[in-house]
């Protein structure tokens, strides 16, 4: 006599969906020059923010690999374009991509430029790009580099290119300063959302890969229902 089936698991949420699909991040290629780029059509999402933003580590948090992302103590260190695939093994359905942080006064000045200029021609003219992920701390809140960055993509966030500011290390103030420095983020941002981000308490880390998942795939995202921008975050 067989046993009656037991208790199916409960279907993972959206969330922990969007969850395992960044953990099938792995490293596709790096570019120190456009041109340098690969030819893609799958959505594009580019990570920016001032070396000591916590951009390494918010990706190496969002897709659950320690070394993804190289996380150096010494900002600046990145000065190229690395893209990751994402998608199934042998499949890929979205890239992202790490841009050199900006601002470290320790870094050339000619280095600087060459890399202002490469991050720019790249967030106006890539065809793929689907959404832009800012960084900023919020006890810096958006600074006047953010605000250049800011200026060349507004026009393509006008026209619909996804825009998100993650506001970082947020354990770092207390409830009421992280909310504060959130409102105004909200105002700056230029059309785009804003959220707050902590890897140490895991702040925002569900609530961002499914975003991000909804950047990339539009159509599952209007199946599935409302998209996260039009949900009150406290």
């Amino acid at each position: 006599m067989t046993s009656p089936p037991g208790p199916r698991a409960p279907a993972p949420t959206p969330e922990a969906q969007a969850l395992g699909w960044l953990h099938t991040a792995r490293f596709l290629t790096t570019a120190p020059r456009l041109e340098h780029l690969p030819d893609l059509s799958v959505p594009e999402v580019a990570f920016v923010g001032r070396s000591n933003a916590g951009k390494s580590t918010c990706i190496n948090m969002l897709t659950q690999q320690k070394r993804l992302a190289f996380a150096s103590k010494t900002p600046g260190r990145t000065q190229a374009i690395n893209l990751f695939s994402l998608g199934k093994q042998g499949e890929t359905d979205a890239i992202l991509a790490d841009l050199p942080g900006y601002g470290y006064a320790a870094v050339p000045k000619a280095d600087k430029i060459r890399w202002q200029q490469v991050m720019a021609n790249y967030l106006v003219t890539r065809e793929n790009l689907t959404g832009v992920v800012m960084l900023c701390d919020p006890r810096q809140g958006i600074t006047e580099l953010d605000d250049i960055l800011l200026e060349v993509i507004r026009p393509r966030v006008e026209a619909g290119l996804k825009f998100l500011v993650l506001m970082t290390k947020a354990d770092k103030l207390n409830r009421q300063d992280a909310n504060k420095a959130l409102s105004i983020a909200r105002l700056q941002s230029g059309g785009g959302e804003a959220k707050l981000f902590s890897a140490l308490k895991r702040q925002g880390v569900e609530e961002t890969a499914l975003l991000l998942y909804q950047w990339t795939h539009p159509q599952q995202a209007e199946a599935t229902g409302a998209p996260p921008e039009s949900r009150p975050q406290p």
